[in-house]
């Protein structure tokens, strides 16, 4: 079992800047004055002055950050990635839970054991680094604006078609409480204010899906530099070789499949460098499977077509230098 409580530095915590309002615990204080000409002396009376501390504001939010995942069935450990903020003015803790009963989807995807993570080091990646969360002994405790990213990690069952969508769904709820908003939790606020549910009730839900495809497409791409004197360093001038592979998993065809990349900043792309497994491509719009598109951003363009495992890897590759 891998240790299960550890420093926030350890679960990627990050902190947004002045995001979530008046920090809890500030004092606030105002005095008013009269000024009035008293027998031709110039007087100023003062009011009392006026004090109040700023309670905790309790409010969550998740956000849902991995794109619709492509799976199959019996596939086991599939992650999908969440962010959860902690959108109050003050530090709070939060549970997290995982509901895979959501009832408006084609199937229920089965939670690992664990199932929920922290994404331990900041990578987006689920890993054998990552650690479980449990709840009661590591929860988030997040300073305002502070967030977590989390994975939930399932498995596919047996007996999915094509085209089935699964969803998983992450609730982060306040440690606090939670309630309608301006429910107050008397003294439960940092330094002992009282505590205010906000707008989000004190509790924040996101699901993510899971899409069964008889076929899926894997891309990995590599660069090699040359530069101006013989060798590899990356200084102006110097060439960046990309070379991106494409392959196809599974019994289903990709159809009418189109690759994208977007010309790096700082960086000016190669003329005519562009080819689709050797062979070469033409930068120009619509004479061939190859585009140096500019109406956008400069983006290559490769039009793969209709893809299948049989056909093997598709290989593109285009040049750019360095400004």
């Amino acid at each position: 079992m891998r240790a299960s409580v550890f420093a926030c530095a350890l679960l990627g915590y990050s902190v947004v800047a002045d995001a979530a309002g008046t920090p809890v615990g500030t004092v606030i204080e105002n005095t008013a004055s009269v000024t009035f000409d008293l027998a031709g002396t110039p007087t100023t009376v003062l009011t009392n002055t006026t004090s109040l501390t700023v309670v905790e504001r309790v409010d969550v939010v998740v956000t849902l950050q991995s794109p619709q995942i492509l799976v199959a069935a019996n596939d086991t450990d599939r992650a999908l990635l969440f962010t959860v903020t902690n959108t109050g003015n003050g530090t709070e803790a939060f549970t997290l839970s995982i509901d895979n009963v959501l009832g408006s989807d084609d199937f229920d995807p089965v939670a690992a054991v664990p199932a929920i993570y922290f994404d331990t080091d900041a990578s987006g990646d689920f890993n054998a680094g990552d650690l479980p969360y449990t709840l009661g002994v590591n929860d988030p405790n997040l300073a305002a604006d502070g967030t977590v990213d989390i994975f939930l990690v399932n498995d596919i069952p047996g007996g999915v078609v094509n085209g089935n969508i699964g969803r998983s769904q992450l609730t982060a709820t306040s440690a606090t409480g939670t309630g309608v908003p301006g429910t107050v939790f008397a003294g439960q606020g940092d330094g002992g204010v009282d505590a205010v549910i906000g707008s989000t009730g004190g509790e924040a839900l996101e699901f993510g899906e899971y899409l069964v495809s008889d076929v899926q497409i894997t891309a990995v791409k590599t660069q090699a530099v040359a530069d101006p004197f013989g060798g590899s360093e990356p200084v102006p001038g110097a060439t960046i070789t990309y070379t991106i592979t494409v392959d196809v998993v599974g019994a289903g065809t990709a159809t009418a499949s189109v690759f994208n990349d977007v010309i790096p900043t700082f960086t000016t792309f190669v003329p005519n460098s562009i080819t689709l497994n050797t062979a070469p491509l033409t930068d120009a719009l619509g004479d061939d499977a190859g585009d140096f598109d500019t109406s956008v951003v400069p983006t290559i363009v490769v039009r793969l077509g209709d893809l299948t495992a049989a056909g093997g890897t598709q290989t593109v590759v285009f040049q750019v230098t360095i400004d």
